[in-house]
């Protein structure tokens, strides 16, 4: 737990063991950052500022979605940040808050084991070097807590902005044609981008929600000088909203126009086999017909070539009546076979 005690002249870090009396001062701004809220952590946020018991539950489990809490002189809210993981997967990275007259409270949500923990510390580290530096002079909570979540929309917003450089790459291989002799892999990988896109669209979505949520609120909670800040970052977290929603329309359209040319170039080479199926049906037709016809005088001269008396035996006659016989048949097939568009 790290605990800076702000002043207009000096930011200094300083023991946990101090909070009482650090809030009681009216000349200074607390800032509490735990990194992890662990029973110490609980118990600090519960004996210490005396917050509702579900809030600092809030803070030690998982929230799946971002929320906001309006108490009577402090408010809690949830937000995410997007991580990219193994395989596509988007990890929820939580950042919770207590803002109130003369303090923030910054709680990091519990992580995934596969996220490394400076992940979650990304937007309170710099926010931390910006004081030490004296480029940031917060006069108020909510200043302070509009640097960092700010710093948290630009962080969804960069997310979407490796997206879109991913999705014009994908787009570049469908128009192209450079797409790879797997479609279904790469039906894949466009899937997976348009995944990451609703991920972080859900995020900025719902974080819009909490702080247009914020603006609406008539509290002393929420005090004047706050509302422009707690409207701006509304705004920002539209505008996340507003990019990831035209990219995933985009890269929907790509995914169409792949899944038609694919049906198309399906379709046509399922013509062309049905074309060359009846090809050779006409074929087959055509060499069954004939071995029918040349078949005839096989069978006509097998008979009368046996060794046996039939009419015309020995005689010019057998020959006259074995030809007409071979002739009449192979006419009678041919007809046949012509009438029936076999030949």
């Amino acid at each position: 737990m790290d605990v800076h005690l702000i002043t207009p002249e000096v930011v200094e870090r300083r023991d946990p063991s101090e909070l009482k009396d650090l809030l009681a001062r009216p000349d200074a701004m607390v800032w509490v950052d735990i990194p992890s809220c662990d029973e110490h952590g609980s118990q600090v946020l519960s004996e210490v500022f005396g917050f509702h018991r579900r809030a600092v539950s809030d803070c030690v489990e998982r929230n799946h979605v971002p929320k906001v809490h309006v108490y009577a002189d402090h408010v809690f809210v949830v937000l995410h940040v997007p991580e990219l993981g193994r395989g596509g997967h988007v990890h929820y990275i939580e950042l919770d808050q207590f803002i109130g007259p003369n303090y923030l409270v910054t709680v990091h949500g519990p992580l995934n084991p596969a996220v490394a923990p400076e992940v979650a510390l990304v937007e309170t580290k710099a926010a931390l070097r910006w004081l030490e530096r004296g480029t940031l002079h917060p006069s108020s909570p909510f200043e302070l807590s509009h640097t960092i979540v700010s710093a948290l929309a630009r962080r969804q917003a960069d997310f979407v902005a490796g997206l879109a450089r991913e999705s014009g790459v994908l787009e570049k291989r469908v128009t192209l044609e450079e797409v790879s002799d797997d479609p279904e892999k790469f039906l894949d990988e466009l899937f997976r981008v348009w995944y990451e896109l609703l991920a972080v669209r859900t995020m900025g979505t719902m974080s819009r929600e909490v702080y247009g949520r914020l603006c609406n609120v008539s509290t002393q909670a929420v005090p004047a000088s706050a509302r422009p800040l707690v409207a701006d970052l509304a705004d920002q977290f539209e505008r996340v909203k507003g990019t990831a929603d035209g990219q995933k329309e985009f890269l929907h359209g790509v995914i169409e126009y792949y899944q038609t040319r694919l049906h198309t170039q399906t379709t046509v080479a399922a013509e062309r086999l049905a074309e060359v199926s009846v090809q050779q049906n006409d074929d087959m037709r055509k060499i069954t017909a004939w071995v029918a016809i040349v078949a005839v005088p096989t069978a006509v001269t097998g008979f009368f070539g046996q060794n046996i008396p039939y009419p015309g035996f020995g005689d010019r006659t057998g020959f006259v009546i074995s030809s007409t016989i071979m002739i009449v048949a192979a006419l009678v097939l041919y007809t046949i076979f012509k009438h029936k568009r076999w030949l």
